[in-house]
């Protein structure tokens, strides 16, 4: 019998989905519309219902089908750049809130978490940044200053203290930063669900946004079986937008990032079996964690289409037995994966669609504390608070990647490409 195409862990281990608004059907009117039933749109919306706001929400598929429901569950602060490089890029003022805005997601998150009593598997056990090279070592020392500079207690590992704390001896170095943590990303986005819902939010499932136009003073929205009038409008789709918005795709790369995991299995990390989640300096990125079960988990970049079923995750799966050699033989229980949205510059990205309407979109990886905190950023925006007042890159015009029909080959070269150089760094440590 042939083994299927994936077979997600957070699929088999969930809490059951809520019973939400199936497929819209007629036409509906509601002051705020939202495309996309992920962790950005459901946290928007639960903000908007608990202000008295009507709002709407349309999922093409179920809740959690998408990035939100696939992701490692790494609860992260939403910053990339440092403080200097933000100035360059917005000016300070906006480099200022949004350096503050990143910084403080995490702890924005958990709160929401604890405040909606969202059951998710949440653990705060921090995270840590490894390195393999002398390059990355002073890659992590470079980021652990900037963390300290910003108030965060994050303090330096030695390869020892890294190998007790997870395990392996494959890290020089690294640092261990106790403002993050980690959930169970599908019951998350189920639990968001539910808590929109009971706030007042209706929550359309099956119901695919099929145009977008003007009409009066409103938006009018068509689906495959009925029409939403509204006069502002949110997508947040992480990018999947067509044919609603075909600019909005074209924006955007979107790339897999694949995982596995083990069936439980005992571990003599003792940060992994806290909790505490792990990611380190290679260009193509390797993260890993164990679950509140046991299971280990580790993912990274994935093939440039969808898996075409186990032997796609061949690299997860090899850094899995380098890194723990002692678990050669243990046998993988689950492979799965889903689509990041990229941009040039790994910044998010802030659309202006119209008047009243907007998409945010493109986490570049550090999708789960950042569009929780998002939420009650975006109600700010839908309104009417001024763009320029928020803690969110300045919103641009839409614009299409250069070269996009070839994005698939270009993603593979730049795959390739770095895997070259992360080679060339591990052949410089050695030498």
């Amino acid at each position: 019998m042939s083994l299927p195409a994936q077979r997600s862990l957070w699929e088999a281990t969930a809490i059951p989905a809520p019973a939400l608004q199936g497929p819209l059907g007629g036409a509906r009117e509601t002051e705020v519309l939202i495309v996309g039933a992920g962790f950005a749109g459901l946290s928007t919306a639960l903000e908007l219902a608990l202000r008295g706001v009507a709002v709407t929400v349309l999922e093409a598929g179920r809740v959690g089908e998408g990035a939100s429901g696939r992701n490692g569950g790494q609860v992260l602060h939403g910053g990339r750049h440092a403080l200097d490089e933000l100035v360059l890029r917005f000016g300070w003022s906006a480099a200022q809130r949004l350096h503050r805005f990143a910084f403080g997601a995490v702890e924005a998150a958990f709160a929401l978490i604890d405040r909606h009593q969202l059951r998710c598997d949440a653990r705060r056990a921090g995270s840590i940044y490894a390195a393999d090279t002398d390059e990355g070592v002073a890659q992590v020392r470079e980021k652990l200053e900037a963390l300290q500079r910003s108030g965060i207690a994050a303090r330096w590992l030695d390869a020892s203290a890294l190998e007790s704390a997870i395990g392996t001896r494959a890290y020089r170095g690294g640092y261990f930063n106790p403002n993050a943590g980690s959930v169970h990303p599908l019951s998350l986005v189920r639990e968001l669900a539910r808590a929109a819902r009971d706030a007042g939010a209706r929550i359309h499932e099956q119901t695919r946004a099929l145009s977008m136009q003007r009409h009066g003073s409103s938006w009018r929205i068509t689906t495959q079986d009925g029409r939403v009038d509204a006069r502002r409008v949110l997508i947040a789709t992480n990018g999947s937008a067509a044919p609603l918005v075909p600019a909005l795709e074209r924006s955007l790369l979107r790339v897999w990032s694949f995982q596995v995991a083990t069936e439980p299995v005992p571990f003599a990390g003792e940060a992994l079996a806290q909790g505490t989640t792990v990611s380190d300096t290679r260009r193509l990125l390797r993260y890993f964690r164990q679950d509140a079960q046991g299971r280990l988990l580790v993912g990274g970049k994935g093939t440039v289409r969808a898996p075409a079923g186990l032997p796609s995750f061949a690299l997860q799966e090899r850094t899995l037995r380098s890194l723990w050699p002692h678990h050669r033989e243990t046998p993988l229980g689950y492979w799965w994966g889903g689509e990041v949205s990229v941009t040039l510059g790994r910044f998010p990205k802030l659309y202006s669609l119209g008047e009243d309407a907007w998409a945010s979109v493109a986490c570049n990886g550090k999708g789960v504390a950042w569009n929780l905190a998002l939420g009650a950023v975006l109600a700010d925006l839908l309104e009417g608070v001024s763009p320029e007042a928020l803690p969110l890159p300045p919103p641009e015009p839409l614009r299409p990647l250069p070269l996009f029909p070839l994005r698939r080959y270009a993603a593979a070269a730049g795959a390739l490409w770095l895997r070259t150089l992360d080679g060339l760094a591990s052949v410089r440590s050695l030498s």
